[in-house]
Order: C-alpha cells, then sequence, then structure tokens
C-alpha cells in the first residue's frame, strides 16, 4: 500500500505539478505585494487622493473600488506571465514536435543496436581468452 502511494508521489508529472503550484503562489504574493505598494496607492492618488481616494461612499456605506481595479491588474499580469512564459512556449514545442522539428530524444536504430551487441560480445570474448591464460599460469 505505502510502496504504491510513493510511486504516485514520484511519478514525474505529480512533482512537476506540486513545484508549479508552490512557485506559482509565490509568484502571486509577489505581483499582489507589487500591485499593493505600488499600484494601489497610485490609483488612490489619480482619483483625487487623501483619505477618500480610490472609494466612493454612498449613504454612509464606502465602497473601495482601488482594491478591486488592484486585484484586476494582479490578475492580468500573473495571467500573462503564466501565458507567455507556460503556456506559449509548451505550445509552440507540441507544434513542432507534431511538424516532426523536434522529435524529443532519439531512439537508437537497428544497425546501432546490432553494433553494440557485436562489441559487447568481443569484449566478452577477449575477458574469457584473457580468463584462460591467467589460468594457464605465468609463461616460461
Amino acid at each position: 500500500m505505502l510502496k504504491g502511494f510513493k510511486d504516485f508521489l514520484m511519478r514525474g508529472n505529480v512533482v512537476d505539478l506540486a513545484v508549479a503550484v508552490v512557485v506559482g503562489a509565490a509568484f502571486t504574493a509577489v505581483v499582489t505585494a507589487f500591485t499593493e505598494a505600488f499600484l494601489e496607492p497610485l490609483i488612490r492618488l489619480v482619483s483625487g487622493g487623501g483619505e477618500l481616494g480610490g472609494t466612493l461612499v454612498v449613504n454612509g456605506v464606502e465602497f473601495n473600488w482601488a482594491m478591486f481595479v488592484n486585484a484586476v491588474i494582479t490578475f492580468l499580469i500573473t495571467a500573462a506571465v503564466v501565458y507567455f512564459l507556460v503556456v506559449l512556449p509548451l505550445k509552440t514545442l507540441q507544434e513542432r514536435r507534431k511538424r516532426g522539428e523536434d522529435d524529443g530524444p532519439a531512439e537508437p536504430t537497428d544497425v546501432e543496436l546490432l553494433k553494440e551487441i557485436r562489441d559487447l560480445l568481443r569484449e566478452g570474448r577477449r575477458d574469457e581468452a584473457a580468463g584462460r591464460h591467467a589460468a594457464d599460469g605465468p609463461a616460461d
């Protein structure tokens, strides 16, 4: 039971997915901090500044529209980075493979495999011959 679970976890795509989630969360935190520290104050400044900059008050209820705009900008930046750094390169790679430009790792041909077998057999014969000569003892 535990071996199956270990095999599942060690499968390449599960580990890659876990890494992607962690990196994505960290990147989202960086983008959020950037937009909250720099863009939201700029939005508040452009909208009149002061205590009520970036807000709208209706019947005593405050609507913080600057925070909403900030969240939209955070989403757009994150989506753009994911698209241009992950989706687009993978899509390009898949198209190349379909066209045959990038076949991935090449498999050995039959001739290459036969040559490798021949060389291994030759080595085995040499080792056998050397073993027989060593067993005969030193030549006088």
